[in-house]
């Protein structure tokens, strides 16, 4: 199931989020035959662990490419899957002769049902449903069969639609009801209020004709809905819903599904093995970089109009002052171009091509502001954006009169071209330093939900903690192995370390936590296990490995070419990072990692290298017994265990009702028991968070950045690992006491 959702996925994400300007050699068929060329060519001789593609691999590729297309079985029907079996065992030999029969037939084919199932789901949306009828709908959609006539394929559409709609109609019935309730207690309360406040008959009269007026006035405003007219409420919602849905899929063109289709290919290698179409790669250097260059605003398309979604905090829009969230853009004109560019009703990725642009370049939008509905023409010069959110944040904590710190890492960001410009590296160590300035004791390295970046920055960031020494091995394929060390003997951090991790953090994190375990150098509190990525990536670019090239910008491969080794030998490849407490959290009954994909290289070990055990403590191993004994009688992470399974459970039901009764019935026990986890959400630690001096300093200017801190603050006061991490380093401070006394007894 994880498989089609994913594909399913990168096809919603080309048609709303991409960046590329079309141009119609873009869909030229030679050029599709140049990639396949390429790309098998450079998976043969480049991948770490290449197959052979033969007929086993065509019927994979098969398999999953119409997985990617069509998950959900609601668009080919069976005759169209028996002419398409015909190919499962020659797509090898097309991949080999650059023909694009296969590719072509399903292409065309599910553009002609994509436009058929439009005239469909019209076609029963525009009827009421009858949710007092008796039947169910089956969401296992891997087991569910292709449809054989048009009759079934309606009937498919049928139940899905009337399922969406029967959960808003559930949901409006529900509101109304609470409005309900709410007005009888509103009228009540006023009519007590009227009855205690009043000193005299007079005035007695007087309040109750005033709130018989006010009364009045609210029932004006708020008119009770037959179920009749909720129902077409609710079916006019998903109506709304199924047409955005398809805009955006007719947006979509040949080069974006011809993308779809190489990936089915390359990722047979394995899970991590990736084309990046051009627009595919810039959204790839941003993600890495945590940069970009444009007016500093997140845009999205709604009908036929460009918004703006949000200003990001210190970008050139955001200093301009000019652009609000929810203002239309409707023209783009460059500062070198005489007219400017209409974008209604423009792809959006087409827009945001148009509005990006190099650093110090102007750009002119003319704007429908949200607010007054006034249009007038804004210019901005582009700059250098920096996206917050990706870079690492800390926070000192505060317990009991002691100081600690916290260093949140989303990724292990560096910039691809250059690496001396601002990293992960660099950034935690300014955060270690500014902490350490402020008294810290002991200190928290936050990587959950962390899936790695740079290889470099790990064994940067590692060094910051140990004395120099192997950080990582590396195996390339045919060239043996190589011992990637911190040769840097100074160590800017000797003090108590925790790193906390989940399922989530994966490859580099897995690196940085495997090596600090190993060293004895911190103590690993998470999940079971982190998401097993043992595997190194480069990315190829396409242009670089052709002497002309008349198509235009062909895109990047990111391809597997290493596994990468802890320095005890193990890999983490599928095993991940076992953590040395192991606690509860959402996903830890849900199948996440390595290990639940398809084609994950196979888990192994090599010789070990030579490294010393951290002696900077005494106990280790106690802190850790400490630490599991606490948390086995932590109410807290019972109470998140209990809703970890029964998450895993309510994931697991394939069959729903159709019928409103026996819905309601089930939605009301489902709500009923989940109220038992509400406590979860309430949980309030003895900590205190504060920012450090540098960002409150920078409150002043930026409040929307003193509002993210803000928002970050309150999310960690109820942070129950965050809560540990804090009693494991006070245990591990107190075991430094006990030794310092031993030192001072013996001399």
């Amino acid at each position: 199931m994880k498989r089609n959702y994913k594909f399913l996925v990168l096809v919603l994400l080309m048609a709303a989020a991409s960046c590329s300007f079309t141009t119609k050699t873009f869909n030229d068929p030679n050029k599709d035959k140049l990639l396949i060329d390429l790309i098998t060519y450079v998976l043969e001789r480049g991948h770490y662990d290449a197959k052979s593609i033969d007929d086993g691999f065509s019927k994979e590729v098969y398999r999953d490419y119409l997985d990617a297309v069509d998950p959900l079985k609601r668009f080919f029907y069976e005759k169209d899957v028996k002419e398409f079996v015909v190919y499962q065992d020659k797509i090898d030999d097309q991949i080999r002769g650059k023909d694009l029969t296969f590719f072509n037939l399903t292409h065309d084919r599910l553009l002609e049902r994509m436009k058929e199932v439009r005239g469909i789901y019209k076609e029963i949306l525009a009827q009421p449903f009858d949710f007092s009828e008796e039947e169910d709908i089956n969401t296992n959609y891997e087991e569910i069969e292709y449809v054989a006539s048009r009759a079934e394929l309606k009937e498919r559409w049928r139940k899905q639609l009337k399922f969406s709609t029967l959960a808003n109609y559930y949901e409006k019935k529900a509101e109304q009801e609470r409005l309900i309730l709410s007005k009888k207690d509103s009228k009540s309360s006023k009519e007590n209020y009227i009855d205690a406040d009043v000193d005299s008959e007079d005035e007695a009269k007087e309040a109750f004709a005033s709130s018989k007026s006010d009364i009045s006035e609210s029932d004006k405003e708020f008119v009770i809905k037959s179920d009749v007219e909720l129902e077409k409420e609710a079916r006019e919602a998903v109506l709304t819903s199924m047409d955005e849905y398809f805009d955006f899929s007719e947006e979509l063109e040949r080069k974006d599904y011809f993308a779809v289709y190489i990936n089915a290919i390359v990722e047979e290698f394995d899970p991590h093995t990736f084309y990046f179409a051009p627009q595919d790669k810039d959204r790839f250097d941003i993600a890495m970089s945590g940069k970009l260059e444009g007016i500093g605003a997140r845009l999205q398309k709604k009908s036929d109009n460009i918004t703006i979604m949000e200003v990001i905090s210190g970008g050139p829009a955001w200093l301009s002052d000019k652009l609000s969230e929810g203002d239309i853009i409707l023209k783009v004109k460059q500062e070198n171009e005489a007219a400017p560019v209409s974008i209604v009703g423009m792809r959006l990725d087409d827009a945001v091509n148009l509005i990006k642009g190099p650093k110090d370049s102007k750009v002119t939008l003319t704007v429908k502001k949200k607010v007054m509905g006034n249009i007038e023409d804004i210019t901005i010069t582009r700059d250098v954006v920096e996206l917050e959110e990706t870079y690492a944040k800390s926070a000192l904590v505060r317990k009991n009169g002691r100081e600690f710190g916290l260093i949140n890492l989303p990724k292990f960001y560096f910039d691809m071209e250059n690496y001396a410009d601002r990293n992960a590296a660099s950034d935690v160590k300014k955060e270690i330093i500014r902490l350490k300035k402020e008294g810290m004791e002991g200190l928290v390295l936050d990587l959950r939900n962390n899936g790695g970046g740079s290889l470099k920055t790990v064994v940067d960031i590692a060094g910051l903690f140990i004395e120099k020494g192997p950080i990582v091995q590396v195996k390339s394929k045919g060239a043996g192995q190589e011992i990637l060390e911190d040769q840097d003997p100074s160590i800017l951090w000797d003090g108590p370390l925790v790193i906390l991790v989940n399922e989530l953090s994966a490859s580099a994190s897995e690196i940085l936590a495997a090596a600090m375990q190993d060293y004895k150098r911190a103590i690993i509190i998470g999940s079971k296990q982190t998401y097993g990525k043992g595997t190194v990536q480069n990315v190829i670019d396409l242009n670089q490995t052709v002497r002309s090239n008349e198509y235009g910008d062909l895109g990047a491969l990111k391809l597997t070419t290493q596994k990468f080794y802890r320095v005890n030998g193990g890999s983490t490849q599928l095993e991940g990072v076992k953590s040395d407490v192991v606690v509860p959290d959402r996903y830890s009954y849900i199948d996440i990692g390595e290990k639940d994909y398809e084609n994950p290289l196979p888990w192994d070990q090599i010789k070990a290298a030579k490294y010393k055990i951290w002696d900077g403590y005494i106990d280790f191993e106690d802190a850790i017994k400490s630490s599991n004994a606490r948390m086995s009688n932590n109410a807290q992470l019972n109470l998140i265990a209990e809703n970890a399974k029964w998450v895993k459970n309510q994931r697991d039901e394939e069959i729903y009702p159709l019928n409103y009764t026996a819905y309601q019935n089930h939605r009301l026990l489902t709500e009923k028991d989940a109220k038992r986890f509400d406590a979860i959400s309430s949980y309030t630690s003895n900590l205190t968070y504060e920012s450090l001096p540098y960002e409150m300093e920078l409150y002043v200017t930026d409040t929307i950045l003193k509002e993210k801190r803000d928002r970050w603050h309150t999310s960690l006061t109820g942070d129950v690992y965050i809560e540990e991490a804090i009693n494991v380093l006070e245990d591990i401070k107190i075991n430094n006491i006990k030794r310092s006394k031993v030192a001072t007894i013996k001399n």
